[in-house]
């Protein structure tokens, strides 16, 4: 999940000034790696192409939080799907964390707005590597969203996501 990896991420610096926790936490801070980062050196086998195109959306927290953005999606294009970047791509899907509950009116504003810029890439199905953005679009949509880790284990063998329908299975 992005939002923690990204909160994890921060551990050394929230707590730099804390006499007992400040080294333990720069260690952790350390070590922490998103999914998108270890993929890569595991040298998964992915199987012949899926002919989907991917809308991926990068969450906040993955993207402005953790700078990571160009890993899940070369991860993605490595595994042979045809992944498309969304219109205003910076922009929130509305979920942040509990924004989408403390201010609904925005939230779904934003929700609409994104769903609206996905639709024009025309996907088959919709990744993010963000549990609350992968609720906050899903309600807004009939496309399939999964955490891309789904996508990529689905070619590299596993089992297909729930609720994708393809005729490459």
């Amino acid at each position: 999940a992005s939002g923690c990896g990204a909160t994890i991420k921060d551990y050394g610096y929230m707590l730099r000034d804390d006499p007992l926790y400040a080294e333990k936490a720069r260690r952790v801070a350390s070590l922490a790696r998103d999914v998108s980062e270890i993929l890569p050196g595991l040298g998964l086998d992915y199987s012949p192409p899926r002919p989907l195109v991917v809308a991926y959306h990068a969450a906040c927290s993955l993207q402005h939080g953790q700078k990571l953005l160009d890993a899940p999606k070369s991860q993605l294009r490595r595994a042979g799907f045809d992944v498309r970047s969304i219109p205003e791509a910076h922009l929130c899907c509305g979920s942040a964390g509990t924004y989408n509950i403390l201010q609904p009116e925005i939230a779904n504003a934003l929700r609409e707005r994104k769903v609206a810029n996905i639709a024009r890439v025309k996907p088959d199905v919709i990744a993010a590597g963000n549990i609350g953005c992968i609720s906050q679009i899903a309600s807004a949509t009939s496309t399939p969203v999964v955490h891309t880790v789904e996508l990529l284990d689905w070619a590299s063998g596993g089992p297909a996501p729930a609720g994708l329908i393809s005729s490459t299975d």
